[in-house]
């Protein structure tokens, strides 16, 4: 009965001219590859994912409204926390609304993950502008070098 039980048979059917090691080697690596995708397609997803695979895994789903300008940084952020969710885009309204909806076991992870992404946003907002402070130097180098060349235009005409 143990032996029954140990050992698994595979039908394989082969159409083939000449039955040769390399062909049988083809087949059975294309039906390896099959039976992976099937145990993928059967795996549960997790991260990001539609709202209707969320739905499937029978857990509580909670929601959360989220602006647009922060969607790719709470992705990342819900990553780094392996947080299931959905985002959802409710355009009856004229600024439309973002939702995020996560399973409910996963409201502790979510409390954690948007502890660190407000304070990652707050740190964020009060670092100075790289791009303003460029510009600003910019400004003040045009006009080190406007000057530069009026004094060179002047020593030259002094020098005729």
């Amino acid at each position: 009965m143990q032996d029954e039980i140990n050992e698994k048979t595979v039908a394989l059917y082969i159409k083939t001219g000449k039955l040769t090691a390399e062909v049988l080697q083809k087949a059975i690596k294309k039906l390896l590859s099959q039976a992976k995708k099937e145990l993928d397609r059967q795996a549960i997803p997790h991260g990001k994912q539609t709202l209707k695979q969320l739905m499937k895994q029978n857990t509580g789903v909670s929601n959360i409204e989220i602006t647009k300008d922060n969607i790719k940084a709470f992705e990342s952020t819900a990553k780094k926390y392996g947080i299931d969710f959905a985002m959802k885009k409710d355009a009856t309204e004229t600024p439309p609304r973002y939702l995020v909806f996560f399973k409910g076991r996963d409201a502790d992870a979510l409390t954690a993950a948007f502890k660190e992404f407000s304070a990652k946003k707050l740190t964020q907002d009060k670092k100075p502008s790289i791009r303003k402070a460029l510009a600003a130097f910019r400004e003040k180098a045009k006009k080190l070098n406007a000057s530069r060349q009026q004094t060179k235009h002047k020593d030259r005409e002094v020098s005729l």
